[in-house]
């Protein structure tokens, strides 16, 4: 059975917090809220983590895994960004966007797109996701929590309980989210490319 902590969604616990991320460095998979619904989540080098989050939204390697990062400053670690993208991307974040960038040698080879070798950069503005950012000091390995069969981000903690208590170490109930996808950007060209269009505005990026 999983943990459940409820936070405040403006002023998260601190203590709360740091218990999450202990969880984190031991191995956990978590549930937590995001701008744009809520997302699984495990430590970067965390292979069996990463295979329970696998099995748990029935993935393969094809899919584009998330970094969730605290701010620019982690991004070049991780991907590779010219100066023209760094400066459009200092612009429009945080926000409701995914960047898809070729990985750095930083990335783990598990995380990375099999074929493309990419990797999705996210920079939250959800006051949990920061916190928790902030107290790790370091990315968090991310997906969307799309369960087998839906189209669309779970967005109800109380659901996500029911369906997923059994199969997941701890779930931070941020409150209901409604659906909020974000606007997923391929910078991997020369030219940016709109792959969804989402919450975030794309008007930057066309």
């Amino acid at each position: 059975m999983s943990q459940f902590f409820y936070l405040h969604p403006d002023n998260p616990q601190p203590r709360l917090i740091k218990q999450a991320c202990e969880t984190i460095h031991q191995g956990a998979v978590i549930v937590y809220p995001t701008d744009s619904g809520y997302a699984l989540g495990c430590h970067i080098g965390d292979k069996r983590a990463l295979e329970r989050i696998c099995r748990i939204r029935n993935i393969d390697k094809q899919h584009n895994f998330t970094l969730l990062c605290r701010d620019l400053s982690e991004l070049a670690t991780y991907a590779r960004v010219d100066n023209a993208y760094f400066r459009l991307l200092k612009n429009n974040t945080p926000g409701k966007y995914t960047f898809i960038f070729k990985g750095t040698k930083e990335v783990p080879k598990r995380l990375l797109n099999e074929k493309r070798k990419t990797i999705g950069i996210r920079i939250p503005e959800n006051n949990i996701a920061m916190a928790l950012l902030t107290e790790l000091g370091e990315p968090l390995m991310s997906t969307s929590l799309i369960l087998p069969g839906n189209d669309s981000t779970e967005f109800d903690p109380e659901l996500i309980r029911d369906n997923l208590e059994k199969q997941v170490d701890l779930i931070l109930n941020g409150g209901y989210l409604g659906e909020k996808p974000t606007t997923v950007v391929d910078l991997t060209d020369e030219y940016p490319v709109i792959l969804r269009h989402g919450e975030g505005d794309p008007s930057p990026f066309e």
